[in-house]
Formats: C-alpha cells, sequence, structure tokens
C-alpha cells in the first residue's frame, strides 16, 4: 500500500526533528511508548518507516500500559501490534500494573489526576526499559502539547519553559526522545483517522474537564481566528530565543560568556534603502 501525502509530509517532519535534534544514534534500542491514542500509534508507524530509510542500526521495541482503568479493553491494540511485529520486526509488551485504584484514592476531589498518573506511569516505563536493555524512550507528544505546556508554566508557574526536544533522566539511565514534538496535532488526527487506530480512550485525564491545559488549547484555538499561522510562529518563537532582551540574570550572564561563534548578533544589512527612508516626516496643516 502506498503511503498517503498526509504520512509522507508527518514523516518528512518527524525525520527532520530526529535531525536536528540528534534524537537517533547508531546502536540506539528505543522503547516506543505505546499509549493507545492517536499519537503514539503514529509515532510507531512512523518510526517504523524511518528506521528503514536511517543509514544506520536502530531497534525498535513497542510496550503499552494497562494501568487497569475501569472498561479497558487491550485486545484491539494487542491484534495491532502483532501485526507490526509480524510485518515490521518490531516486538512489543503490555505490562499491567493498577495505578488507576492508587491515582484515584490519593487525588483530591476535583484535582487533576495527570501529575501523579505521570510520574508513576514514568516510573513503571523506565523499570521496563532497564529491563528490555533499551536506551531511548520515545514520547508521542506533538507541537500543540509543546505550546500548551509553555503557555500553563507562563499564566501560572511563573516561568519560561515548554518540552525539549531529547532530554536526559535525572539518573542518567536514559534518553528521552519526542519525534513528534514539530508536527501539527490536527496532522497527526487525520493521519490517525486515515489509519483507523483502535484508540483506547483514557477514563483519567481524558474524564476530566476544564482543565488549565485545556483551557490554552482553547486560546490557542481563539487566536489563531485572527492570527491564522499562530502555533507555527509561536513555535518557530521557541527557536528564536533572544537572552540579552528577557530578565533572567543567570541566563544573561551565561549568554554574555558565550563563544563568539555561537548565534552571533546579526550584521547591519549594507543593502541600500528607499532614498526616502531616512528623511524627516512632514506634517502639514493642510487636508
Amino acid at each position: 500500500m502506498h503511503a498517503s501525502q498526509l504520512e509522507n509530509r508527518l514523516l518528512s517532519q518527524l525525520q527532520k526533528t530526529s535531525l536536528t535534534y540528534g534524537l537517533l544514534a547508531p546502536q540506539d534500542k528505543v522503547m516506543v511508548c505505546l499509549s493507545g491514542g492517536k499519537d503514539s500509534y503514529t509515532m510507531l508507524t512512523l518510526l517504523v518507516r524511518l528506521k528503514k530509510k536511517l543509514p544506520f542500526p536502530i531497534e525498535l521495541v513497542a510496550v503499552h500500559l494497562d494501568q487497569q482503568q475501569p472498561g479497558y479493553d487491550g485486545q484491539h491494540l494487542r491484534r495491532w501490534l502483532e501485526g507490526v511485529r509480524d510485518e515490521h520486526g518490531v516486538p512489543f509488551e503490555i505490562v499491567s500494573e493498577d495505578t488507576y485504584s492508587v491515582v484515584t484514592a490519593h487525588v483530591p476531589e476535583g484535582r487533576t489526576y495527570c501529575s501523579l498518573c505521570s510520574r508513576l506511569r514514568r516510573g513503571i516505563l523506565y523499570s521496563v526499559a532497564e529491563r528490555l536493555g533499551c536506551n531511548k524512550l520515545a514520547l508521542g507528544h506533538h507541537r500543540e502539547d509543546t505550546l500548551e505546556t509553555f503557555l500553563m508554566n507562563l499564566f501560572y508557574a511563573g516561568k519560561m519553559q515548554a518540552m525539549p526536544a531529547k532530554y536526559t533522566t535525572d539518573d542518567k539511565r536514559f534518553e528521552v526522545v519526542r519525534p513528534l514534538l514539530e508536527c501539527a496535532e490536527a496532522d497527526i488526527l487525520a493521519f490517525a483517522t486515515e489509519q483507523a487506530y483502535p484508540i483506547i480512550p483514557c477514563t483519567l485525564c481524558g474524564s476530566q474537564t476544564g482543565m488549565k491545559r485545556e483551557a490554552m488549547g482553547q486560546l490557542l484555538v481563539t487566536l489563531e481566528k485572527d492570527h491564522p499561522h499562530l502555533r507555527a510562529v509561536m513555535m518557530n518563537a521557541l527557536k528564536n530565543i533572544r537572552p540579552s532582551h528577557l530578565l533572567d540574570q543567570e541566563l544573561q550572564a551565561a549568554w554574555g560568556d558565550r563563544p563568539d561563534d555561537v548565534r552571533p548578533d546579526p550584521v547591519p544589512s549594507t543593502k541600500p534603502k528607499h532614498f526616502k527612508a531616512g528623511l524627516p516626516i512632514l506634517q502639514s496643516d493642510s487636508p
């Protein structure tokens, strides 16, 4: 089956992100974290394709965590993973841990589940990655995830922080990579619909409304009505920081000590200006 234009566009973006940020290296064994949502399905599909194009060998292994949420049914996901294994040689593992009961028992009513749930999930996945001999974990965060995180930190936490494409865990055991980070969520949704992935809904954070992240997403939708390319512009802004024009003194000190070849100040243009550009503005009382 030929790949669709949408798939090729997403693959091109994922490949560019991987190259720009050095997400993959020879002999990597990457644990692809498959949540059962549209993003992680798309990520695994694209990484399987990218693996065949790379000039060096890597290994992929898909891991899904069954958190024992009420109504969970992973049989369709299992069959899909079996198909990927049989066709592309990607092994998989489904791990079952009851984090649902822990989260619902310890999070007060009205508070969001996401923080505790993600910490528990992350700890389990790190243990699995170590057991499987993986040096990297791939997460399915996309462009809107990092923009919403940036706005949440800006508005509610008083800090300028988004999501990096790659980071090393605190214990230095693994690198965590986000290959979809520059892919638009709308493209991922359209591709997931096209592929008819067996989506598994989340009955934890997916069941909660009125969350700050949801509000940030709605803000982007509202602002983009007047500025159609707002999200692309914001994403470029995250890659175009000018520390000298911010107020963080530690950042300014570090920027001042940078080598001369690290993003030098722009050279003034020598292109001749329009001859009237330097003339004063003349005011007249006449209509």
